[in-house]
């Protein structure tokens, strides 16, 4: 007993200040002072619920029932919960690991083993052995290779989390932009049939000119060609409409079904330009901290292979109640109790051992380069997504004032056909002309809407944590050490 108190002592003092394998440390990055593409008209508004600057209740409510029944975020909780349950199973043999035992026997000893002769079987009586006892095995951690497993399994279950995060982060984006497109199309329809009512009239104007005799019959083809084909992309847009909801329906985790709408594109407010700096990003981003923490994991398996190669010592130990008469079990004299330690040293393994550690480096190698794809990757989405708002404005501003410069073409058009002064091709030619404005100025808006929602989500943020807990996703429970 004294020798494994010694021995356990030994082992904690030496456990508690060395651990097998490398200390984690953050590979260097090249972070830029300031954004390519930055802008003086930016806000600190990353860490609220950004979606709620466009002022539409409809999205908000769609935003938070996505939260709710989105089956992508449930996978990822469920995937959180996994690695909690296996954080705690990890953590585990830093622990004794107690058992109950209870146990009975029924058995006849062989005369032969007393010297007695085999004809006199039958007189020897059968014997009973009953067995109450608690049996401990403890893995003393002296390299600290249990230590870099627990140290493993909770980076990864902190990469899981942000995982989820992640995908918060992708479905609240998914949501808006697929709210706006679906505000599109709706303007898109609306726009094609004030079109084909415009060009009904026209039809109904040339026919009648016709049958009076003061226009052709080219002039009333012209008008049902151009009717013709301003119907036939109706039904198109329509289709598109109902996929854009089913779509939508999808990320809610609804069955396909008809999406309640709010505010027009119109109407909609667009959102501030979020503020911020590169070295921001490095904790706004939940890949890249998923990433970090994969790498965290990769550097602590290295520590659980490399301590393969030392000895496992495990202290044992029993104590409990036996005797053949199970009436007497617990009666004073039938108690046993035992202690005891041992050591596994791997002698010959064919140079399995090696190959671990060979791998789990080759894997750290891999993770840093992802960590650092992960960074590069971040600052490309964030800058593309500067200059695409930007740009995206423009665009926007110079097709507002093509559409109004192609409505006054059309204005004049009709007019000086209605004098006389022009010829009926013309008309139809500012119509056709006016109508493509108004849908490359309806694309023009589409894009500044979505270009504001991918700088929101290529910043990250700290709302990410708050959506979270809205969700209405169970929190897994922190892993126990009593079963």
């Amino acid at each position: 007993m004294r020798f494994a108190l010694c021995l356990l002592t030994a082992s904690l003092l030496i456990g508690c200040s060395w651990k097998v394998g490398p200390d984690y440390q953050r590979p260097p990055s090249a972070v830029p002072a300031k954004w390519r593409f930055g802008t003086k008209e930016v806000k600190e508004v990353t860490n609220v619920k950004w979606w709620e600057q466009l002022g539409d209740h409809r999205l908000n409510a769609l935003i938070e029932r996505a939260l709710r029944g989105n089956l992508d975020l449930q996978l990822a909780a469920a995937r959180v919960e996994q690695f909690m349950g296996l954080y705690g199973s990890t953590r585990s043999v830093l622990f004794p690991q107690i058992f109950g035992e209870a146990a009975y026997r029924r058995f006849q000893v062989a005369p032969q083993q007393f010297g007695l002769p085999a004809d006199i079987l039958g007189s020897v009586p059968d014997t009973n052995l009953g067995r109450l006892a608690a049996t401990m095995e403890w893995e003393i951690d002296v390299w600290g290779k249990l230590r870099r497993a627990k140290e493993a399994a909770k980076a990864e279950l902190l990469a899981s989390e942000a995982f989820e995060q992640a995908v918060i982060l992708t479905l609240v984006s998914q949501v808006a932009q697929t709210y706006i497109t679906l505000r599109e199309l709706d303007k898109n329809r609306e726009i094609t049939v004030e079109i084909m009512k415009v060009l009904g009239e026209q039809l109904r104007i040339a026919e009648a000119r016709f049958n009076e005799g003061f226009a052709s019959q080219l002039e009333v083809e012209q008008v049902q060609s151009e009717l013709q084909r301003r119907s036939a992309i109706l039904p198109f847009v329509e289709q598109a409409i109902a996929e854009t909801e089913h779509a939508m329906k999808v990320l809610l985790g609804e069955n396909p079904g008809t999406v309640i709408r709010g505010l027009t594109l119109d109407e909609l407010q667009l959102p501030a330009v979020p503020a911020g700096l590169p070295s921001d990003l490095l904790a706004r981003r939940p890949d890249i901290r998923q990433a970090e923490q994969e790498l965290i994991a990769a550097n602590a398996r290295i520590g659980v292979a490399r301590g393969l190669f030392f000895p496992r010592i495990f202290l044992t130990g029993d104590i409990g109640q036996v005797s053949q008469d199970l009436g007497n079990i617990f009666a004073p004299g039938a108690n046993f109790w035992s202690v005891g330690s041992n050591a596994l040293l791997p002698i010959f393994t064919a140079g399995r051992l090696q190959g671990e550690v060979q791998a789990a480096e080759a894997i750290q190698k891999q993770t840093v380069a992802n960590y650092r794809r992960a960074i590069i990757n971040a600052f490309r989405e964030f800058e593309n997504a500067l200059i695409a708002s930007q740009k995206a404005k423009e665009r926007r501003d110079h097709q507002a004032q093509r559409v109004a410069s192609v409505d006054h073409y059309y204005r004049l058009a009709q007019l000086r056909y209605d004098e006389g002064y022009t010829d009926f091709i013309t008309v139809l030619d500012s119509l056709r002309q006016l109508y493509e404005a108004q849908i490359d100025l309806l694309l023009a808006q589409r894009e500044t809407f979505v270009a504001s929602i991918q700088l929101y989500r290529a910043m990250g943020g700290g709302w990410i944590v708050k959506a979270r807990a809205d969700s209405y996703n169970p929190k897994p429970a922190e892993a126990k050490i009593i079963p």
